[in-house]
């Protein structure tokens, strides 16, 4: 008889809870609305083997140390900054993410904030909503002839570029390992970073979290940045510092900001951590900065939903699950590892 093993999911949607359960009955499931937190830590399954998150648990040294038989961990995203590479190796724990699922997803969600912002989509809403039928003082911008610059030309950037073409803007991009081939495909040009923040019309970042691109943009970028720039984060709130974006807002150096992702996002979630004596002073100052940028007229912030369509939910957890039996077979794939 096989052996069953026992799997603990974090952050699952109600929905697919069941789906879930289908694909992996042969095993002890134990499935989670809610992300991992301290609080939940004392009941968590100490025998868990396998352990499946979204990026809002983070997957710290505090977690491994309550999960001693743990052998894998598989996050339903690409990307993987909210797990401790470093302590999975050391205590030699593989773990895989989700390379591709959501890159006409995302990227979808990236254009429609960009159209949102360009058309005052949401300040229109919210006029006729409050029984004012008027156009006046709600003129927005076409993108045909704008410069908008793509950050980061992976699966998702590349999408959106690919949909940019029918507005007829004039594309650039910037990557640390460019793509001549894909240049020449879908018709932009690769320019130097610094080049692209000075030019750009309207910029959309479309990158991983690392060391190298933590705050990405911050003051010094955005000094050098066209006055009146619009700009989009729809991949991870560390790239952006936000109080160089609300400084930027205030000045009208940004003429908007639309972002699915915040730095620190567990603080939003859980305003009441703010209270404790652990924060630190770096966290409340982003907290209050976030915030700010919630409620500022020139900003749209959605939810972390830009990769929550139906069929990208589907590829995400056909792809976990794969992920899961290629370790028990012992054929592992989409490991990512610490530099």
């Amino acid at each position: 008889m096989p052996k069953k093993y026992t799997m603990s999911f974090y952050g699952i949607m109600p929905d697919m809870k069941t789906y879930l359960r289908q694909k992996m009955k042969k095993n002890n499931l134990n499935i989670f609305i809610d992300p991992i937190e301290e609080k939940s830590l004392e009941k968590i399954d100490k025998n868990t083997e396998i352990l499946g998150v979204f990026v809002d648990s983070k997957v710290d040294k505090k977690v491994f140390e309550k999960l001693p038989k743990l052998k894998m961990i598989t996050t339903f995203s690409t990307g993987f900054d909210h797990i401790d590479l470093k302590e999975a190796k050391k205590r030699k724990i593989t773990v895989c993410n989700v390379p591709t699922y959501g890159e006409n997803t995302v990227a979808q969600h990236a254009l429609a904030l960009i159209l949102a912002l360009s058309r005052k989509l949401f300040q229109s809403l919210k006029r006729v909503k409050e029984g004012v039928y008027d156009y006046h003082g709600l003129c927005g911008f076409d993108l045909k002839d704008k410069t908008i610059g793509i950050v980061g030309t992976g699966h998702i950037g590349i999408h959106l570029i690919r949909m940019l073409q029918g507005f007829d803007a004039n594309i650039i991009a910037f990557d640390v390992f460019p793509n001549k081939e894909l240049e020449k495909k879908y018709n932009f040009k690769y320019v130097s970073k610094n080049k692209l923040f000075q030019e750009s019309d309207i910029i959309s970042l479309h990158l991983p979290l690392f060391p190298e691109t933590h705050h990405i943009v911050d003051k010094k970028a955005v000094k050098m940045m066209k006055t009146g720039v619009y700009i989009i984060n729809t991949a991870r709130g560390g790239l952006i510092d936000s109080e160089a974006i609300v400084a930027g807002l205030d000045s009208k150096k940004i003429a908007g900001f639309a972002a699915d992702v915040l730095e620190d996002e567990g603080l939003i979630e859980n305003p009441e951590l703010l209270i404790s004596n652990k924060r630190t002073i770096r966290e409340i100052k982003v907290s209050l900065m976030n915030n700010v940028l919630i409620d500022h007229p020139k900003t749209i912030i959605t939810p972390h939903n830009a990769f929550n369509s139906i069929e990208a939910l589907k590829r995400i957890f056909d792809t976990s699950i794969e992920n899961i039996n290629s370790f028990l077979e012992e054929k592992i794939i989409n490991e990512v590892k610490s530099k």
